[in-house]
């Protein structure tokens, strides 16, 4: 298998990588999490092994970055964070896998192959369309009538969810949660703030709008009848 290692003690990313060349695997490193990201965008991986304190980006934030642009490649946390808690926020994230330092080098390889059988879906597609709207997952753009609109993350994470869930329902108390990572109501405008500079994005410069307010409800994205 072809194996990701984003880990910055380089000592640590030798071991592993010679642990795992022996076991017949091919390993790139590297040491930062901002290089980790992109070099696990591209095509090819079969596991991703991430520590979760890097520098440039951590590894919450790079497990989270691959599964919001579909990337689907298994990753594995190697980490001193030993607590329960941890291990919930990492596999929440996107993580399969969780392994905690020190560790047993035949662990590890026990587990990367484990996760290397898994079967992955690799058609998923990084782009969403509804109606004349469009959006590319990878490059974080979106188009409305081929004209180019420009969003901060949150109107992007936000239209994302609404798009993935066109044609249903979806609650203040649902884009709570998945937009805005909080299983509370913090009792703020946050929702309808982000909703109303969305509609002035998407649906005000054209003819027929797209998000629907379902009165007592939320909200949904539909395309024009």
């Amino acid at each position: 298998m072809k194996i990701l290692v984003v880990e910055d003690d380089l000592s640590l990313a030798e071991f592993v990588k010679r642990g795992l060349v022996k076991e017949g695997h091919s390993v790139e490193r590297c040491t930062d999490g901002r290089e980790g990201l992109m070099a696990a965008m591209e095509p090819g991986f079969d596991v991703v092994i991430v520590d979760w304190m890097l520098p440039g980006l951590d590894g919450l934030a790079l497990v989270k970055l691959l599964r919001a642009s579909n990337v689907a490649t298994p990753v594995l946390f190697l980490t001193s964070m030993s607590g329960i808690d941890d291990r919930v926020v990492g596999l929440k994230a996107g993580a399969d896998d969780y392994l905690v330092k020190p560790f047993a080098m035949p662990e590890l390889c026990a587990r990367v192959e484990a996760l290397g059988r898994r079967p992955v879906n690799r058609s998923e597609t990084t782009v969403l369309r509804v109606h004349d709207l469009e959006m590319h997952l990878v490059e974080r753009t979106v188009r409305r009538s081929g004209q180019e609109i420009e969003l901060v993350n949150k109107e992007f994470d936000l239209l994302e969810y609404l798009m993935r869930n066109a044609g249903k329902v979806v609650t203040r108390a649902m884009l709570l949660e998945r937009v805005w990572d909080l299983d509370f109501d913090p009792m703020t405008s946050v929702v309808e703030t982000h909703v109303s500079r969305l509609r002035a994005k998407i649906d005000k410069p054209f003819e027929e709008p797209l998000i629907r307010t379902i009165r007592g409800l939320g909200y949904s994205l539909h395309a024009p009848q």
